[in-house]
């Protein structure tokens, strides 16, 4: 016989304290069955005269983290999170919250809501709504300028950033931070405690009304100079901490209310939050149904260039013992420079105390020693992306790794079978592709050949979370050319980019139409900061489809040993030390000798024209790539073009853009393009399959 679900909240009785405890594993969002389980509790428990106070608690690691998202595109449901706050702050009787772990958006709301609030000193607090694209909405932008001001409200609001209970309650958001067990000294206050207080009647930061307005004047000229007149969530933002000086709370609360709406519906805000459960979706690898991840305690990198050496510092970060191995005393001495001067940055700019970079560095192991490799649980390559080159440096790690450790190549775009086949254990041997810088970039694609197994997959995918990165698993097969999911898209895209280039368009155009999208940098600015040889390496390696267009545009700049940033001068020039260059006259003077050569008459494209192309080639790389089965879901490939390649996170990534469109538009698009390029632009069969059955990609995230 099946047992009834347990209900998430219970009422409990400490002699005249009532206990209003949250269940709802495992972060204790505020869903419909919560929030009416919190109001049924808080009624009873008010009504009974022998509550003197009330403590709202949670069982688990953590106080509410927030509302539940997936309501948000959902008919409301009562009580609202707003409802749930009045009712908690209009209670006749005292009302304590009890935060432990983090109290985030909704749940801060709540704690906010309450007349007073007690914390661990461990516990965390903040309002990231904006990251969502939109605002507080149950009452948060009404609350806290009256708790802490309008300075420090606008602050969490506007960069979601949290803060620690001891600053919070510096700033007034927290009344006791306490060592000792919460739930004791939560009774124990809410017993000292004789009156209500209620939020919406503190006006300590009211009385100014000049210098408040002043604050939200000054910050609003900051929203409009740094993020422009349409940042619809910021402006609202401001627009509500306005209301709660110039309005009554109740009608401060309706303005709210309204704004939260305006953001919901906003397509920034539906970008966001795709992008929101789209990384969550990518950490879930069908392998864990068979294996959970091995422990990892220490971890061996070979290879200290600045790829390996900024994995060693990522994992340094994360709280492993590093093994870096490196060629020669020289290789040594380079990859110890290389992370001594991180660490020596980020002191000087405050990132870590002197005394935190001095014991990160302390489990860091250096040596030109292989045979120490076999200390290690999991053992990244990082050297040159040279076939034979890491065929032989596979071998030696498949020898020298003990039994149970996971090897992992961090190829982008070599054959990855071929690889794990060279380490002698190839069950054991997974891609772990980092993305420049390693210690900074959140992405990390986990490559799955067929031979590999699910415990060393997972192994894998449980190291890229501990370094706090999204991991994205590409099923890689044997033979694949191209490189898992964000090469084989960038090669999309930097041919779009090559095609135009040599028919008309300048690199400073396409870079210009590419930043006006969204991207921080246009495609030949990346090229240049990533240097230009390397590209080149890399293409003079590949056999070349004799059906494609090849564009000889980059080949030929770096024959001319214009190598980009690294020798200041690519397709821009680069003063000395800067990383903004202008363009490069000689490179368009080459261009233009180039298009004579074979014959071409440039024509001029729109930065239109420069979008659509290119945004239609990296959809139709996708799709190929869900058809091969190398990426497992659209939002996969968001996720991938988003912390990999700058996509516009607001826009939820380039997948979730062809939806907006639709797939049958973007088909049509693209068959005007094909006869220009049929490699590039031809429709991809998932996309054809879309359009004929009139389905979009978030379709296939369902399956």
């Amino acid at each position: 016989m099946k047992q009834a679900p347990k209900h998430p909240v219970r009422l409990e009785r400490q002699g005249n304290v009532a206990l209003i405890v949250i269940e709802n594993p495992p972060v204790n969002a505020l869903g419909v069955a919560v929030r009416r389980g919190i109001a049924a509790a808080l009624n009873a428990a008010v009504a009974h005269d022998k509550t003197d106070a009330v403590v709202i608690a949670a069982n688990g690691r953590t106080f509410p983290v927030g509302a539940d998202i997936r309501e948000f595109d959902m008919v409301p449901q009562e009580p609202s999170l707003g409802q749930l706050c009045n009712l908690i702050e209009r209670a006749q009787k005292p009302v304590v919250a009890a935060i432990q772990g983090t109290a985030l958006g909704g749940g801060l709301e709540l704690a906010m809501a309450a007349h007073y609030r007690i914390a661990v000193k461990s516990a965390r607090m903040g309002l990231p709504e904006i990251h969502l694209g939109t605002l507080p909405g149950a009452g948060g932008t009404q609350r806290l300028p009256r708790l802490i001001g309008p300075e420090l409200a606008l602050d969490m609001m506007l960069t979601g950033n949290q803060v620690g209970a001891g600053i919070a309650a510096e700033m007034g958001l927290i009344d006791l931070v306490t060592d000792n067990d919460l739930r004791t000294e939560a009774v124990a206050y809410a017993r000292s405690v004789a009156v209500t207080r209620p939020t919406s009647a503190n006006r300590t930061h009211l009385v100014d009304g000049v210098g408040y307005m002043a604050s939200v004047a000054a910050r609003r000229e900051q929203v409009t100079m740094e993020l422009g007149a349409n940042a619809l969530a910021p402006h609202r933002i401001v627009d509500c901490v306005e209301a709660a000086l110039l309005l009554p709370m109740e009608t401060g609360l309706e303005v709210e209310r309204s704004a939260f709406k305006d953001c919901i519906a906003s397509r920034e805000s539906e970008g966001l939050r795709h992008a929101f459960f789209a990384e969550r979706a990518a950490a879930k690898f069908p392998e864990a149904a068979e294996a959970k991840p091995a422990q990892v305690d220490r971890v061996a990198i070979v290879g200290g260039g600045m790829m390996g050496s900024g994995i060693a510092i990522a994992a340094l970060q994360s709280g492993f013992a590093v093994t870096l191995v490196e060629q020669g005393e020289s290789g040594v001495n380079a990859a110890l420079e290389r992370i001594g001067a991180y660490y020596e940055r980020s002191v000087a700019k405050g990132r870590l105390s002197e005394a935190q970079g001095a014991a990160a560095l302390t489990h860091l192991q250096l040596t030109n020693k292989l045979d120490t490799l076999g200390e290690a649980d999991l053992i990244v390559e990082a050297i040159a992306e040279d076939f034979d080159l890491k065929a032989q440096m596979l071998a030696e790690i498949g020898a020298l790794a003990k039994p149970d450790a996971v090897i992992a190549t961090n190829t982008s775009y070599l054959d990855l079978a071929a690889l794990a086949e060279a380490s002698g254990r190839p069950a054991d041997t997974v891609g772990l592709h980092f993305f420049a810088p390693a210690q900074v970039n959140k992405l990390v694609e986990v490559g799955v050949h067929d031979g590999a197994s699910a415990q060393s997959v997972m192994t894998a995918q449980g190291f890229a979370r501990a370094l706090g990165k999204t991991p994205v698993r590409a099923r890689v097969h044997a033979g694949f050319g191209a490189g898992y999911i964000g090469n084989s898209i960038l090669e999309a895209y930097r041919h779009a980019a090559d095609i135009m280039l040599e028919d008309g368009a300048t690199p400073a155009q396409i870079d210009g139409a590419m930043r006006s999208f969204g991207f921080q940098l246009g495609p030949y600015q990346v090229a240049d900061m990533s240097g230009l040889d390397i590209a080149y390496a890399r293409r003079q390696s590949k056999p070349r489809d004799p059906d494609a267009r090849y564009v000889e545009i980059a080949d030929k700049i770096v024959e001319q040993g214009w190598l980009g940033q690294k020798s200041n001068r690519g397709y821009y020039i680069y003063a000395e030390g800067q990383r903004q260059g202008v363009p490069n006259g000689d490179v368009l003077k080459l261009i233009a000798e180039h298009r004579a050569q074979k014959g071409i008459t440039p024509r001029k494209f729109s930065d239109r024209d420069i979008r659509d192309r290119i945004l239609l080639a990296i959809v139709n790389a996708g799709a190929r790539l869900l058809g091969e089965g190398v990426a497992a879901r659209p939002s996969d490939i968001d996720v991938v073009m988003m912390l990999g390649f700058g996509y516009p996170r607001s826009r939820g990534g380039p997948m979730m853009d062809a939806d907006a469109t639709t797939p049958s538009i973007i088909a049509s698009r693209l068959s005007v393009l094909a006869p220009e390029e049929p490699a590039l632009w031809g429709a991809a069969p998932v996309l054809t399959m879309l359009a004929q059955e009139r389905q979009k990609f978030a379709d296939l995230n369902a399956s």
